[in-house]
């Protein structure tokens, strides 16, 4: 099998300026993909920004890459990343939403500073961006689009509800994308990653450190930015160097046109089995 390239691609990255983010564009770059990098406007003691750091790093590897330093998610953003794209590279055919932050604190005790923020970067961030570059990538009949979900947006998690809120959302988001993009030859799709970075190692016990890699979930995410990606509207958890497929189904169920609370109630056991299933299909009809 030929080695999957991105030579003539140019790609976002959200949050590239370490952890997962970083494993993604050192691997987009790595294989020929122009890369704007993008992370937090601020500077280390040697004057450099995260994104600088990552770009210099790529461009020592032979690769070509910019960074832009700015907070997803913040007023503009979005345009202005597509437009570091377009004025470095004359195009974007690939993004990837995965800048994040965490405010945990329990449902009771949450503030509406700590949920807005999180939603700002987790949704915000990625609509704004996504919505800048779509125009660009409907003209050109062609795009790779990849937002980021958790175990806690799609099982919830103690402490999260302003994460997994956010982290749901953006489910929502990529399945109706994906079925808009698709008359476009647009493909998006969702990644619900594990990794120890600087926002979960702490979490994580010091052993997995290494076996969480987040150059263990890159090639997930690189599969679903190439062109050869045949998926849309999907979810895929990547950890460790394991990958499978996440998926909203519907049970057979129970049915009675006449049903009552006490009919729901005798059959609820019905409801929930598991032994019979189906994926709902997704509407064709798209509205301009």
């Amino acid at each position: 099998m030929s080695e999957l390239r991105f030579d003539d691609r140019v790609a976002i990255v959200t949050g590239a300026g370490g952890g997962l983010g970083n494993a993604y564009a050192r691997l987009l770059a790595d294989r020929g993909a122009k890369v704007v990098v993008n992370d937090l406007d601020v500077k280390n003691d040697s004057g450099q920004t995260p994104a600088g750091v990552v770009v210099e790093a790529i461009e020592s590897a032979g690769g070509t890459a910019v960074a832009h330093n700015a907070a997803a998610g913040s007023p503009g953003a979005g345009e202005a990343m597509v437009q570091t794209a377009l004025d470095a590279f004359g195009r974007v055919d690939i993004v990837v939403n995965n800048a994040g932050v965490v405010r945990d604190r329990s449902f009771a005790k949450m503030s509406a500073d700590e949920l807005s923020e999180v939603l700002a970067v987790h949704f915000h961030g990625a609509f704004d961006l996504t919505q800048a570059a779509w125009p660009h990538l409907r003209q050109q009949e062609y795009g790779r689009v990849v937002l980021t979900t958790s175990v806690a947006g799609l099982f919830g998690n103690l402490g999260q509800a302003n994460y997994s809120s956010a982290k749901a959302a953006v489910v929502g988001l990529a399945r109706t994308l994906a079925v808009e993009g698709a008359r476009k030859g647009i493909k998006v799709n969702v990644i619900s990653p594990g990794a120890a970075t600087d926002m979960t190692r702490a979490m994580l016990p010091e052993n997995l450190h290494d076996k969480m890699s987040p150059d263990r979930v890159a090639p997930m995410v690189g599969y679903l930015c190439h062109e050869s990606c045949s998926v849309s509207g999907e979810i895929f958890f990547a950890v460790a160097g394991s990958f499978a497929r996440n998926f909203i189904a519907v049970t057979k169920g129970y049915e009675n046109p006449d049903a009552s609370i006490d009919d729901i109630a005798e059959h609820v056991d019905t409801i929930m089995d598991l032994s019979e299933w189906s994926i709902p299909g997704q509407a064709v009809e798209i509205p301009e």
